[in-house]
């Protein structure tokens, strides 16, 4: 029994590890770090709780659908899972409705990972990634305008019209230091610097490669983001740089082989992430909605089509194990 918590344990550190497509029970367990460090500092526990309900009750569910075993046990049905846990405390406040919404979010991303596996992975080889959180979390946050027991936070939503565009002016070094690693925490929805240095720790602790692509993508998406005039106050919260980040990982490390035309492909996928970031959250904000890792996503998929032009990646992607539940 003892060996079974354990290994459950494992399980889901290295479903929180494969946020950043890694399956290390210690990156987990520092990205874990990572969220309480945040809560230290704004004294708000629920996104650290709501993320350790989420991979929990994600990689239950995996578990009692009797999804594939090597996929559940390398975490990868509990990613999305740990985002939702983190995304919905972040936009929807605390509330005992507010647990059991976390509770049912979770479960829904373990059977939308399932069903983006058995129709977007097998149909087209593209991998479905943060797809289920961006698809969960938008209907989840949406459903909770329906519901007196729930309550958006948050600024109220503007329309395009409402942007305006920031001045080109470059932030002093500290600060430049500062959105480098908010780029990275925002991943898990943390604009803390301190939390991003510990979860770049923790992706270096995995595989050196993607640590140096995690990197290039925080310092390009804050270049090109200060370059364009974007709100720096967007820019400096990190909100600009962690959909690239995932970008410049996916394209470059985990799905394509390393190569110098890979990284220039990286590269590309990584300043139009900052785009698309840009279009989708004046896209979102009427709606009420977040954009979550929807910018990372669609700009992951596009460049991972069209794989006649690039060598596939020598190792198998991390959702080429997941299929859908199988029968009792």
């Amino acid at each position: 029994m003892a060996e079974k918590s354990e290994n459950f344990v494992v399980t889901c550190l290295r479903g929180t590890s494969q946020v950043f497509f890694m399956e290390n029970a210690v990156t987990g367990a520092l990205f874990f770090v990572a969220m309480a460090v945040a809560s230290y500092f704004s004294g708000i526990w629920a996104t650290t709780i709501g993320a350790l309900i989420g991979i929990v009750i994600a990689t239950l569910t995996a578990k009692l659908l009797e999804c594939d075993e090597t996929a559940t046990t390398s975490g990868l049905f509990g990613f999305n899972g740990v985002l939702v846990g983190a995304a919905l405390p972040t936009f929807i406040a605390v509330s005992p409705q507010l647990w059991f919404y976390i509770v049912l979010g979770a479960a829904l991303s373990t059977v939308v990972t399932a069903a983006f596996s058995a129709t977007l992975t097998k149909a087209w080889g593209i991998p479905g990634s943060t797809g289920p959180f961006v698809l969960v979390g938008w209907l989840m946050v949406a459903g909770a305008y329906s519901f007196g027991s729930l309550h958006v936070t948050g600024e109220a939503p503007k329309l395009a019209s409402d942007y305006l565009q920031g001045l080109v002016s470059i932030p002093a070094p500290i600060e430049l230091v500062q959105i480098f690693f908010r780029n990275i925490g925002q991943v898990f929805l943390l604009g803390n610097e301190y939390s991003g240095a510990i979860i770049l720790a923790g992706i270096f602790i995995a595989s050196i490669p993607a640590g140096i692509a995690v990197v290039a993508g925080s310092v390009i998406a804050m270049v090109v983001s200060i370059i364009m005039g974007a709100d720096p106050a967007v820019v400096s919260a990190g909100l600009y740089g962690f959909s690239p980040v995932l970008t410049a990982l996916a394209v470059g490390v985990i799905f394509l082989a390393p190569s110098m035309r890979v990284a220039i492909y990286a590269a590309l996928a990584t300043v139009s992430t900052v785009f698309v970031q840009g279009a989708l959250d004046v896209i979102m904000d009427p709606a009420g909605l977040p954009s979550f890792t929807g910018p990372y996503v669609l700009t992951m998929y596009m460049f991972v089509a069209p794989k006649k032009f690039m060598a596939p990646h020598p190792h198998k992607s991390v959702t080429d194990h997941i299929t859908a539940p199988t029968k009792a």
